[in-house]
């Protein structure tokens, strides 16, 4: 529009993903406390006089002044980052922990895909998102256990909770022993699908800790039931998305074995590991930071 003016405009955001643009600029994508998700145009930050580049790195928790329209009515779908102040950067508090990194890259890409609307504010989505990130940065809990609650928490939000307290078809109360995730969840006997699994009841028990946040419970499973508890979590959470998340089979959940209903969707791009299985540290590494920085 001839004559429109950038507007400047104040917000905290976690850094998502960012992107090469040209010879030293980059695309930040923002998870924001007020205005959703978001993607802006840092300029110069690749170069080595930048004085805010190593503040816009993955899984930052920064405040930001940005040029643009808030709502995004008017002038370029871009923002303009034009100032930034870091309020705690994660990503360098476990920068060579393979385990983390790999499980706050799923953490980010979930956000994202739970937010197809740009600039649509999801201040549940945010606070959630950073309370994960600094949950991964303190290290007060197994990683696994931070990542399959930031997962059920996030489907939550979005309306996809596995049913865990009653059947998911016919809604009878109890503690079934079926899980079918194209039904739902839970199921009873008389609605149990052919497929459904049979999970140990300490697993639902753990998925239902971690989606109220019980982290007493959590903390006092046994690894065998964290496993299978990320196994179903992860294939509920792509059978629902549509799409299997390319960060995911990089994270380290000590040797799980492929989930059911979990594979990559034909044609989706990344590397065709089964959903929780580890790949070799140093290409699984190489693969997660390639896809956060390119």
């Amino acid at each position: 529009m001839a004559g429109y003016r950038r507007q400047l405009y104040r917000d905290d955001a976690v850094v998502l993903r960012v992107q090469k643009l040209g010879e030293s600029d980059r695309i930040i994508t923002l998870l924001t406390r007020r205005h959703g998700r978001l993607r802006a145009v840092a300029r110069g930050v690749r170069r080595t006089t930048s004085k805010f580049g190593a503040r816009l790195e993955p899984f930052g928790h920064v405040d930001l002044q940005l040029a643009g329209d808030p709502k995004g009515e008017q002038g370029s779908s871009l923002h303009s980052v034009s100032q930034v102040e870091g309020i705690d950067l994660y990503g360098k508090r476990f920068l060579g922990d393979y385990p983390r990194y790999t499980a706050a890259s799923a953490i980010a890409e979930t956000a994202e895909r739970l937010t197809p609307v740009e600039r649509e504010p999801s201040l549940r989505l945010f606070q959630l998102t950073l309370g994960a990130l600094r949950a991964l940065a303190d290290g007060g809990h197994a990683t696994t256990l931070v990542l399959d609650a930031y997962l059920l928490r996030g489907m939550t939000l979005a309306g996809w909770a596995p049913a865990l307290t009653a059947c998911a078809v016919c809604g009878t109360p109890g503690r079934h022993r079926a899980f079918s995730v194209p039904a739902g969840g839970a199921v009873c006997p008389d609605c149990r699908p052919p497929g459904a699994t049979h999970p140990a009841p300490a697993t639902i028990d753990l998925m239902s800790a971690l989606t109220v946040g019980d982290w007493r419970v959590a903390d006092a499973t046994e690894n065998g039931v964290r496993r299978e508890c990320s196994g179903l979590v992860a294939a509920h959470l792509q059978w629902h998305l549509e799409r299997a998340l390319r960060s995911l089979p990089l994270v380290d959940r000590g040797g799980m074995p492929s989930a059911p209903g979990a594979q990559r969707p034909t044609g989706d791009a990344g590397p065709a590991a089964p959903a929780g299985a580890a790949l070799p540290p140093d290409r699984a590494s190489q693969d997660v930071i390639r896809e956060m920085t390119e």
